[in-house]
């Protein structure tokens, strides 16, 4: 048995953001909450009693020591971190908006710890010991070094055995469409479950057409992979060789805009463990819609509440 059920490798930034009706240009307090989006997924899945381990580089200070808190208390193993003595960790300001505005993101990510990680910094022999290896299009986006590690560590999970699953999470701030489809395209060719949005299926790979015709053609990048594709607050569709399947979206009250998609992966990844794609697509579909109600990107739950809610859907009083 190996020694986790789930690991990840990935950046963590800290979100500085105000709310909605509030100007970030006028703020005079920011709510802190650590995010990432592999992290995201292993936070979640951790929710549901599962193993997990995560790796990045952190600078060791309070900044990298307040991520790792966190970490911990969401039951997430950090021994595979790789400290440095110098550097900083990414940050990310966000001002919340409602309709008709939108929501607005600004990076101060470059050269962070996590973006100068190298393959000779991971214990891979550790952070592989486990059933499956989750890592997604950030890593490689954030530099050099990203894309050195992110192949390394596909490579390093086949070959200790490990299942893989890849996010595309195309970020338009980091990276343009044609510049993350040729980094990220040989990454897709031997991995186990493929994660993409509509949206970035059409931006990064130019797809177009029916939503079959774009699952046939993420298959084609992804010949061996499941194919998980979200389309919006509409729901989540599921290919593989002999068929496709759909699960509704939650209707749901939005807090938090964040995370959404990361918890709907850590869901369904639930299910892939067990053999059963069907659980994986109701623990997504209920996930997204859970980590929308709280705020900050890394759900907060228990196995207790989530075999709940599956149950009952939602909605009542405990007490």
């Amino acid at each position: 048995m190996p020694r986790f059920d789930v690991s990840a490798l990935g950046e963590v930034m800290l979100r500085l953001s105000v709310p909605a009706g509030e100007r970030l240009e006028r703020a005079r307090q920011l709510a802190v909450h650590p995010g990432g989006a592999e992290a995201n997924v292993m936070s979640a899945l951790a929710c549901l009693g599962r193993r997990c381990a995560w790796s990045s580089g952190l600078p060791r200070h309070a900044t990298g020591r307040l991520i790792e808190n966190h970490m911990r208390m969401a039951g997430i193993d950090t021994s595979c971190v790789h400290w440095s003595a110098e550097g900083k960790v990414g940050l990310y300001f966000v001002e919340f908006a409602d309709a008709p505005r939108n929501v607005d993101v600004i990076y101060d990510r470059a050269a962070s710890c996590a973006a100068r990680l190298t393959p000779d910094d991971v214990d891979w022999a550790r952070l592989m010991d486990t059933r499956h290896f989750h890592i997604s299009g950030i890593t490689p986006a954030l530099s050099p070094a990203g894309q050195a590690v992110a192949q390394t560590a596909l490579e390093a999970a086949r070959a200790h055995g490990a299942t893989t699953s890849f996010d595309v999470n195309y970020r338009a701030k980091m990276w343009s469409p044609a510049t993350a489809r040729q980094v990220m395209e040989p990454m897709l060719a031997d991995i186990d479950v493929l994660f993409c949005g509509q949206g970035d299926a059409e931006t990064v790979f130019d797809l177009r057409g029916t939503t079959e015709t774009i699952l046939d053609r993420l298959g084609n990048l992804a010949p061996r992979a499941v194919v998980v594709m979200t389309r919006g607050d509409e729901g989540i569709y599921l290919r593989t060789r002999e068929e496709v399947r759909f699960e509704p979206a939650r209707p749901v009250t939005i807090t938090d805009r964040l995370g959404a998609g990361d918890a709907m992966a850590a869901g369904f990844l639930h299910g892939y463990l067990e053999h059963d794609l069907t659980m994986g697509l109701r623990y997504g579909a209920l996930l997204a819609a859970m980590v929308l109600t709280q705020h900050g990107d890394m759900l907060i739950s228990t196995p207790g509440e989530i075999e709940s809610l599956m149950e009952s859907g939602g909605g009542g009083l405990t007490r």
